[in-house]
């Protein structure tokens, strides 16, 4: 289920989601801009105060590009480079007022993708020491599903389902409303078989009826380091092991990595995102 190509779903969205952005923020004009002569041209710097982990290039550059093609921009960092504070990041030259009418959202962009990349990796590096990887979910900003799952491949961690369309996550209320776990999984093999059948369990009982139905993924939710243990001991080849829930702390995610689980899926990747601190000077 990880490594979910997303490339071409995510470029394809990606000038619908900045023209979206543009709208919001100039409505039906940017009468601040104005101000500047339209013939006026300008050389901007944009540099990070902080270090981070840089993610959002493309967004930038469509940004720039939907407002004004012969606006330059000259980048200097690619996405996923770990960056230190005042490092520059991309200078932009061309018309002032575009520059200006660009910079909120072109910088709105970068700065949330790298937030998510800069906490990605700092999971990520916490647990590289294990074999267990980072899982993103959907617990995204709305709108934003694609780029802030490309983020947290920029960060190093893995992709899980895109949506509700490209594979199965069996909860706890599936369950109920199908009548069981083994009958929640048939059901799913019946209905798409060439999708990926992940179930929830939240005890071991319910572990042991979904090794015996067979899923692709079982997902440990809130379960203690002691049963986490038990499960990847008792887990075959063909089943992954993903945990969630319950980390409180960097403390909970090293010690659920060291039980030897495959995955730990985190919201906070995404949901709890926080903008890098960026500048753009003019030259």
């Amino acid at each position: 289920m990880p490594n979910l190509d997303t490339t071409k779903d995510l470029f394809a969205d990606l000038v619908d989601t900045v023209a979206r952005a543009l709208a919001e923020d100039c409505g039906t004009g940017d009468i601040t801009a104005e101000l500047i002569d339209i013939e006026t041209t300008a050389n901007a710097a944009v540099i990070t105060r902080e270090k981070a982990v840089i993610c959002g290039r493309p967004w930038v550059t469509e940004v720039f590009r939907q407002l004004d093609p012969s606006l330059t921009l000259d980048w200097q960092v690619d996405d996923g480079d770990l960056v230190a504070p005042n490092q520059l990041l991309f200078t932009v030259t061309g018309h002032a007022r575009q520059i200006l009418t660009g910079e909120r959202t072109a910088l709105n962009f970068l700065q949330t993708l790298s937030g998510t990349a800069t906490r990605t990796r700092h999971y990520s590096d916490l647990i590289k020491h294990t074999q267990t990887r980072l899982l993103d979910t959907r617990k995204t900003l709305p709108g934003l599903r694609l780029a802030q799952k490309y983020a947290v491949a920029c960060g190093g961690g893995l992709n899980h389902r895109i949506g509700l369309f490209d594979a199965f996550l069996i909860k706890e209320n599936h369950i109920q409303a199908c009548g069981s776990i083994t009958r929640a999984i048939q059901r799913a093999r019946q209905l798409h078989p060439g999708c990926k059948v992940e179930v929830e369990v939240e005890n071991m009982p319910e572990f042991q009826e979904a090794l015996i139905a067979q899923p692709d993924w079982i997902m440990l939710d809130n379960f203690t380091l002691t049963d986490m243990r038990d499960a990847v001991s008792q887990v075959p080849a063909t089943i992954k092991l993903e945990a969630s829930g319950g980390i409180e702390s960097e403390t909970d995610l090293v010690a659920i990595a060291e039980t030897g689980v495959h995955f730990v899926s985190i919201g906070a990747l995404t949901k709890h995102c926080q903008a890098v601190d960026l500048s753009m000077r003019f030259r």
